[in-house]
């Protein structure tokens, strides 16, 4: 077996030629190969080469923290076209990341697609196969009908596509095939061997692998650290030194955003659920806690980030930590979802899967409920999730959205019913509005379709709003209140400030008011009835009285 080239980051820059494609395993700063990417920077500021590159993103590299990432690459001449799941994010006080004012500026040809149609296609390169047919992202800004993923007009619409097959309409996302993959590990050792057992996640790194491994490209393997040849145990390596044409070293690679290295991060330690703080009392923990009223014990549960990564502590402080299995697409099973940045990654995780494989879990729908953020709602029980004009870089992108929310049989969208400076008194009575957001978030029509809510109620789902002031359901004959937060005037506080008429159940109640103490609520989680073969065996044996 050939021993792997050892370079630096500068040298692995070398390897990769004018107008290349580029395709790089990270999220955020989780397993992002950031040595790499600033070594490909590097190169192009002292030589002006490689050009006309084409990075391609299943989930975004870098953050608005430190790990530049993608932003090692934007610049006009380097950069010509970038096809990401998401982008780097943060708050709308700090400044954009250079990626989104080159996209803002008509500089690249930028292209924003679901993470898992992303790493699908990989695996479909790999196998030499014209491209992926899929149901994600169809009557959303993806579909070619609505833009096709397109983010500025420089980009081209021609990727996506519109197929019919068997009677049925699929889109179609054409192969993309890269000539170098940068993925990152923990290990590797002297033949290229590599073991994540640092990582939050491996990612995507295999299936970027293979898909440049077999059409003759590169792959270039960023590490914290080198071991002897063959010392590393088989069972733990996940990609194959076979794979693998040259190591980076980097020993101070960061675990993910904000963080060197924590143990029970990557399964290598177990931490008290009791050593997590409490979450602060506030509106969102009112909106976290009504959200977490929807699951029942023993559900398998996706989450997204925002408002409803509350949801795991909140049930952690009602004595519930473990009772639901949270699945990440990042790959963390089990345990309790890290907040803010940090999120994709778990505490305590049962498994940590690859990314390719949770979203086989993902987008069969192989779990409960997901829970969700959201911008914007519509008339129609439209969503927009992903597209905040004149702040982009507020949000990340579709992400996985679009891949969870094609399937998942029930849907919890959690977020605050207004936006803009505000005061809203939160106690034990309730809420008192003294001033509201100056903007609503219930418009006539969203800005950007991330969810569809039409084709969602024909595919039989259940689709959940929860706000600080009232809870809604979407219905065939409308978005419906059902539930109203003691001290919030109905008409005044939640009617008025909709931008379309909202339907009122005729069944509507008061939110349980044990949401709104400071202290524990008391949160009982119901027995989930289990699916498939099991439910219905143990459903029967019920009934016969055995």
């Amino acid at each position: 077996m050939k021993r792997v080239e050892i370079l630096t980051a500068r040298e692995a820059a070398e390897l990769i030629e004018d107008g290349d494609v580029v395709t790089v395993s990270s999220s955020s700063g989780l397993g992002c190969p950031d040595a790499v990417l600033r070594g490909i920077g590097q190169r192009f500021e002292q030589t002006q080469a490689p050009r006309a590159l084409t990075s391609v993103h299943p989930i975004a590299a870098g953050d608005m923290y430190g790990i530049r990432g993608i932003d090692h690459l934007a610049r006009p001449g380097l950069l010509k076209r970038v096809v990401a799941g998401s982008y780097p994010s943060g708050p709308s006080s700090a400044e954009p990341p250079a990626i989104w004012a080159m996209i803002e500026h008509e500089q690249v040809e930028a292209y924003n697609f679901p993470s898992g149609t992303l790493f699908q296609m990989h695996r479909a390169v790999a196998a030499h196969q014209p491209g992926v047919l899929t149901k994600v992202g169809q009557g959303t800004f993806i579909d070619p009908r609505e833009g096709g993923g397109r983010m500025n007009e420089t980009t081209p619409a021609d990727i996506v596509e519109l197929h019919t097959v068997d009677d049925q309409e699929w889109l179609f996302f054409r192969s993309i095939v890269p000539d170098v993959a940068i993925i990152r590990a923990t290990t590797a050792d002297e033949f290229g061997n590599l073991t994540f057992e640092d990582e939050g996640s491996p990612l995507g790194a295999l299936d970027l692998a293979y898909a440049s491994h077999n059409n003759g490209g590169l792959v270039i393997a960023q590490v914290k650290r080198m071991a002897s040849g063959r010392s590393l145990d088989p069972q733990k390596v996940r990609v194959p030194g076979i794979l693998v044409d040259a190591v980076v070293i980097d020993p101070d690679q960061m675990q993910t955003t904000h963080t060197h290295y924590d143990p029970a991060i990557s399964g290598q330690l177990r931490r008290p659920l009791a050593d997590l703080p409490p979450v602060a009392y506030s509106l969102e923990k009112v909106m976290a806690r009504r959200a977490a009223t929807e699951l029942a014990a023993g559900e398998t549960v996706n989450l997204g980030f925002g408002v409803s990564a509350l949801v795991p502590h909140v049930l952690n402080e009602e004595g519930h930590g473990t009772a639901v299995s949270w699945v990440l697409e990042q790959g963390a099973v089990g345990g309790i979802p890290l907040l803010d940045f940090a999120f994709g990654c778990s505490q305590n995780p049962d498994a940590i899967m690859q990314s390719a494989d949770q979203f086989t879990l993902l987008q069969g729908g192989g779990f409960s409920h997901s829970l969700l953020s959201f911008l914007e709602i519509d008339a129609h029980g439209n969503v927009n999730v992903h597209h905040l004009p004149h702040r982009r870089h507020v949000t990340a992108g579709v992400g996985g959205f679009a891949d969870i929310t094609a399937a998942a049989p029930e849907i919890v969208f959690v977020g605050s019913f207004t936006a803009g400076r505000r005061q809203i008194d939160v106690g034990a009575d309730g809420l008192g509005i003294v001033a509201d957001g100056p903007h609503t978030k219930l418009v006539p029509e969203v800005a950007a379709v991330t969810f569809n809510g039409q084709l969602a109620l024909s595919r039989g789902q259940r689709v959940t709003y929860v706000t600080e002031r009232c809870v809604m359901q979407l219905r065939p004959e409308g978005i419906t209140v059902t539930e109203i937060a003691p001290g919030v005037d109905l008409d005044r506080d939640v009617l008025a400030r909709s931008a379309f008429g909202l339907l009122v159940s005729d069944d509507l109640r008061l939110m349980d008011r044990a949401l709104f103490r400071e202290g524990a609520m008391g949160l009982t989680l119901p027995e989930h009835p289990g699916h498939g073969r099991l439910a219905r065996r143990a459903a029967t044996t019920e009934g016969s009285g055995r």
